[in-house]
Order: structure tokens, then C-alpha cells, then sequence
């Protein structure tokens, strides 16, 4: 399992008015993500095209980073059918391993789920606050050092993983809308306030 040595942040629990869709969301959620369940086996720009109701839609994400306070507010990192390269390499610095700026590229499809999982939650673009993002082999193996947990070859490490909560959604709702995706990994870690998606094999814990 990975885990994060940042500071933990206080989350704004609040009630936000469903909008159209979050309700579409719900009302077609196991149809929707029997789709996404395929995205395991077919390449990023096939989920494209099974996504359904938001497959023509722009796809943008709000990021937060607490460990170097920068922001990205409503990136767009897919449009017009195709990935969007500014967006792609701006998301990619942003999840870089701040404790020396190793920038790798970010998944595409690991961007794609946590789309999908922003889609059932509360708002148009809600906030999500990113703890890891990329980390480097030498990263990963100082961390490993003070905390076995930190998995040898973790997927941190390809540019496959993240470790985030949401602001105004609880930690334990954002696992179980995770789960629901049937995507990748999905780690809770409730005490840290954080849960980690990736797209590796189907596993939980």
C-alpha cells in the first residue's frame, strides 16, 4: 500500500444542490459505469468513446495542491474528442514530486476516472486536493525507509496514482464512489483523510 507523509487538511463539510448531473449520475449510475468498468481493458482513448451522456463534453478538473498552495482551476484536459496537450502537460507539473520537481507524465486514463468520480459528486467542478502526485524512484525508496507500507514499485512512481480527498465531501463517500467505477486500485485511508486511486489491477484495502 502507498502512503503520504503531508500534513493532513480539514475538510468543509457542506450541502451542495444536486444539478442535472449528478442526478443523471445516479439515475443511470450502474449503466454508466458498467462502461467504465471496460476501461480496464481498453485503451484511454476508448473510454472516450463508451463514456456515454459525457463522452462529447470538455472534460476539466479543479485541483489543489496543500504542499506547494498552487491551484488549478478548471483545466481542461480533454476536448473535441481528443486529449488536450496544454492541459495534459499543465496537470503533469502540477502533480510533479515537489521534493526535488520531477515532472512525469500523468495517466490519462487515471485524469479519466477521477473525471468520473467528480461527475457523481456535489458541484460542477469540485475541488480536489491532491497529497501525492508522481513521486520519483528516490522519493519513493526515502519514504519506503520510514514506512514500509510505501510499496517497492508503487504505481506513484509510472505516473499512475494519486492520493487526494475532496473539499465538502466526506473521505468515506469518496472511497465508495470510487469502488463503485470498478476501475484500478482504491486505497481508504480515513485516519491520513485520504483516498488513493489508481489504475492498476481491480484491487481494494
Amino acid at each position: 500500500m502507498d502512503w503520504t507523509d503531508e500534513k493532513n487538511i480539514l475538510l468543509d463539510e457542506e450541502e451542495e444542490e444536486s444539478t442535472p448531473l449528478q442526478k443523471w449520475c445516479r439515475r443511470d449510475f450502474l449503466k454508466s459505469f458498467l462502461y467504465a468498468g471496460a476501461a480496464l481493458l481498453l485503451p484511454a482513448e476508448t473510454l472516450a468513446r463508451v463514456a456515454g451522456p459525457t463522452a462529447s463534453r470538455e472534460r476539466v478538473l479543479t485541483l489543489y495542491s496543500p504542499n506547494t498552495g498552487e491551484s488549478l482551476k478548471e483545466v481542461t484536459f480533454w476536448q473535441n474528442g481528443h486529449y488536450y496537450a496544454p492541459g495534459l502537460r499543465a496537470i503533469n507539473y502540477f502533480c510533479r514530486d515537489t521534493h526535488n520537481n520531477t515532472v512525469h507524465a500523468i495517466d490519462p486514463a487515471l485524469l479519466d476516472k477521477l473525471y468520473l468520480i467528480n461527475q457523481c459528486l456535489p458541484g460542477a467542478h469540485p475541488q480536489n486536493i491532491l497529497l501525492s502526485g508522481y513521486r520519483s524512484p528516490s522519493t519513493n525508496a526515502r519514504l519506503r525507509r520510514h514506512n514500509r507500507r510505501v510499496a517497492r514499485q508503487s504505481y506513484h512512481m509510472e505516473g499512475k496514482a494519486l492520493d487526494i480527498r475532496v473539499k465538502g465531501v466526506s473521505v468515506a463517500h469518496l472511497r465508495n464512489v470510487a469502488l463503485r467505477l470498478h476501475q484500478g486500485g482504491v486505497g481508504y485511508y480515513p485516519r491520513s483523510g485520504f483516498v488513493h486511486i489508481d489504475t492498476g489491477p481491480l484491487r481494494t484495502w
